[in-house]
């Protein structure tokens, strides 16, 4: 499958680094995007694939992948190795950053940040305020509305 978005030509910097926005070059129906529809704000071509689409004021660098049916939309930032993928949401003033998934049917929004080596998946809901990250020795995962640590 080809590409489905190109930069517009607009840049940003943000903490240092150049954000390229995007802009549709199909249709993306099951986002409500059609071709030449303007997005969000990714660093590289490497930040987005498959049917996923970063919205707004959305920003997609360093390491991360958004891809799959993602959304990533409002003021959310992905970064770092972080990865979100399959149908999840992270919206609002979310982070997911470090070496962090969020995928499956995940939303994850607010001011809400998911870091480390964490992964919020299935259909859980990690809203307003909560931050959740690796927590040694174990690995913390979320999936299903449940909060407890997997070993």
């Amino acid at each position: 499958m080809s590409k489905h978005f190109e930069f517009t030509g607009e840049t940003c910097n943000r903490f240092g680094v150049t954000l390229h926005q995007i802009r549709a070059t199909r249709d993306l129906p099951r986002h409500g995007v059609a071709r030449g529809d303007v997005g969000g704000w990714i660093e590289k071509d490497d930040n987005l694939f498959g049917g996923a689409w970063v919205f707004g004021g959305a920003w997609v660098f360093g390491g991360a992948w958004v891809f799959g049916g993602a959304w990533v939309f409002g003021d959310a930032q992905v970064f770092g190795d972080a990865q979100v993928f399959g149908d999840a949401w992270v919206f609002g003033g979310a982070w997911v950053f470090g070496d962090a998934r969020v995928y499956g049917d995940a939303q994850v929004f607010g001011d809400a940040q998911v870091y480390g080596d964490a992964q919020v998946y299935g259909r859980a809901i990690l809203t307003e305020g909560q931050d959740i990250s690796r927590s040694p020795p174990h690995r913390l995962r979320i999936c299903h509305r449940d909060t407890r640590p997997h070993r």
